[in-house]
């Protein structure tokens, strides 16, 4: 493969350089914007090439030493090499550039981007598991970069210290069971009262590997849950855990229950950060009625209820809405709260009006956004609509598309958008956005 002297010109959300050679896009892995570097081409496609670098030329000033010895092999981090603010301007320009193109918006205003831990943030993860019988070993951890094999990690900076101090024992532990080769994954949730561990296996565990499991769990503080296929056999190993597993939401007098295989955001201080910006987006005022679309557990709707005369929460899944439910009675709010189960992705303009007048809306949907209910929003009278919306998303791209349904054909005003650092040092852009009717 060639070798070539290239201009970096931009950063992809994968962490690699942009250039170009002869009008062909060229990908560069650790390369930055700005640098000069000497480049080996590793594969060849019609419509781009991918390269890894040889040698800086010219070194960008905001290039840093990665602080873990594993990036760069390890898939779980992109951008470890790029000073942490210069990340959040990479987003904040991904997601300016998507409102644009995509959309055809601006926004009135760019909040600041939300930050929190640059390390320990993650407080869910799914590590994977592989028994290396020619290394005479078990690997725990995440998986290469654009590989299936296992990084061989003793530590992630990214988790918090609490999960990193047990990888090497969960190896050990992997390694004991009767048949650590049908052990594929092991899930990571952790509480403000547990660390809950689901480990999967894909043949009945015998009754020493439970014993293994309970004084891992004695030995080291944390709650084993057992999952043997589908997400809906996961139960906890000891009956008492089943409701230990929770995160606490003190600006809102909060405690939310959950499954460690339900969908809760990754990085709690940020979740803290953005309840709190959403809500103050929001004003939400004591006499009106907010609806909370794609509600989850009630990540949203319960600190709404806390400010609100009626929140509506809507989501896809049974499970999730009873949960939600069940939350609301635990905390005291179901007197304010309703939950239903719809399929928000074919929702119309009728449906909506059934529902009855909102005055706020929170829309959180998952990556294909929520085209349907902008659509529906965009259709009702003048008369009808929620004065402002709060969008938050997990894909710019689906969030600038939705903002042109809603300001081209609902008649909205984008009054503000900004990034929120869900996942430091990766490529994933979470954002928020306000609109005024």
């Amino acid at each position: 493969m060639t070798l070539d002297v290239l201009e970096i010109e931009s950063l992809d959300l994968d962490g690699r350089g942009v250039s170009h050679r002869d009008g062909k896009v060229i990908f560069v892995d650790g390369a930055l914007p700005g640098e000069r570097v000497l480049a080996r081409t590793v594969r060849s496609k019609p419509s781009y090439d991918t390269a890894r670098v040889e040698k800086i030329l010219r070194p960008s000033s905001q290039r840093v030493t990665p602080p873990c010895p594993y990036f760069g092999t390890c898939g779980g981090c992109a951008m470890q090499h790029l000073e942490p603010a210069a990340q959040v301007a990479v987003k904040q320009r991904v997601l300016e550039d998507a409102l644009g193109h995509i959309g055809k918006v601006r926004a009135a205003q760019i909040f600041p981007p939300m930050r929190g831990p640059n390390f320990g943030y993650r407080y869910r993860a799914r590590l994977s598991v592989r028994s290396v019988r020619k290394k005479g070993k078990v690997l725990v951890g995440f998986r290469e970069k654009r590989g299936s094999y296992v990084t061989d990690m003793e530590q992630c900076l990214v988790l918090p210290p609490q999960v990193s101090a047990l990888l090497m024992p969960l190896r050990e532990l992997v390694g004991a069971l009767s048949q650590p080769e049908r052990i594929p994954q092991i899930e990571v949730a952790v509480g403000d009262e547990t660390i809950a561990l689901v480990l999967r296996h894909m043949e009945p565990l015998t009754a020493d590997d439970i014993t293994l499991l309970r004084a891992f769990g004695q030995g080291h503080g944390v709650s084993w849950w057992l999952q043997a296929k589908g997400p809906e056999t996961v139960h906890p190993l000891e009956r008492a855990d089943a409701d230990r597993l929770a995160y606490t939401l003190p600006e809102f007098g909060l405690r939310m229950a959950y499954r460690p295989t339900d969908f809760t955001q990754v990085n709690y201080h940020i979740n803290r950060l953005l309840i709190s910006r959403a809500l103050g987006l929001l004003d939400v005022q004591p006499t009106d009625r907010v609806a909370d679309l794609f509600c989850g557990l009630g990540n949203f709707s319960l600190p709404l209820a806390t400010q609100a005369a009626q929140v509506v929460g809507i989501e896809g899944s049974d499970q999730l809405t009873e949960r939600a439910l069940e939350a609301a009675r635990q905390n005291g709010l179901e007197e304010k709260l309703r939950f239903a189960t719809l399929n928000l992705f074919e929702v119309d303009v009728q449906w909506l009006r059934d529902l009855g007048h909102f005055d706020r809306m929170l829309i959180d949907p998952p990556r294909d956004g929520a085209e349907a209910v902008a659509r529906a929003l965009s259709a009702l009278r003048a008369d009808e609509r929620p004065s402002r919306i709060v969008y938050v998303s997990c894909s710019p791209a689906t969030l600038a598309r939705d903002a042109g349904i809603l300001v081209h054909e609902g008649g909205y005003r984008l009054r503000g958008a900004g990034v929120i650092n869900m996942f430091p040092h990766t490529g994933h852009v979470e954002s928020i956005a306000v609109f005024e009717a």
